[in-house]
């Protein structure tokens, strides 16, 4: 059974940072890409960040870029997300989120990506 379980999130004041972690199982993600979403109360989910395979080429929202980081380490089978200079309005639930296909380009589409973790809330106090 493919997991993806993300981790880290809380509850932090504005300025301040976080780093979220997705440790995927079940099956390997090395050859695929990953991205990152977010979904605030009343808002639709919205893409935030996400990463090619290899971890060379990375794609931001404008609200995060230069502020946010995507990485991950195949070796561990984890992606993460270190967000600094945080504001209130980055409060939401923060998924990750996994391409099926290998090779595959990173996208901004959620409904590109084929697996998907629980969500982890990032809640940011002014």
């Amino acid at each position: 059974q493919v997991q993806l379980v993300e981790s880290g999130g809380g509850l932090v004041q504005a300025g301040g940072s976080l780093r979220l972690s997705c440790a995927a199982s079940g099956r390997t993600f090395s050859r695929s890409a990953m991205g990152w979403f977010r979904q605030a109360p009343g808002n639709e989910r919205e893409f935030v960040a996400a990463i090619s395979w290899s971890g060379g080429s990375t794609y931001y929202s404008d609200s995060v870029k230069g502020r946010f980081t995507i990485s991950r380490d195949n070796t561990k089978n984890t992606m993460y997300l270190q967000m600094n200079s945080l504001k209130p309005e980055d409060t939401a639930v923060y998924y990750c989120a996994a391409v099926g296909s290998r090779w595959r380009v990173p996208t901004r589409l959620d409904n590109e990506y084929d697996y998907w973790g629980q969500g982890t809330q990032v809640t940011v106090s002014s």
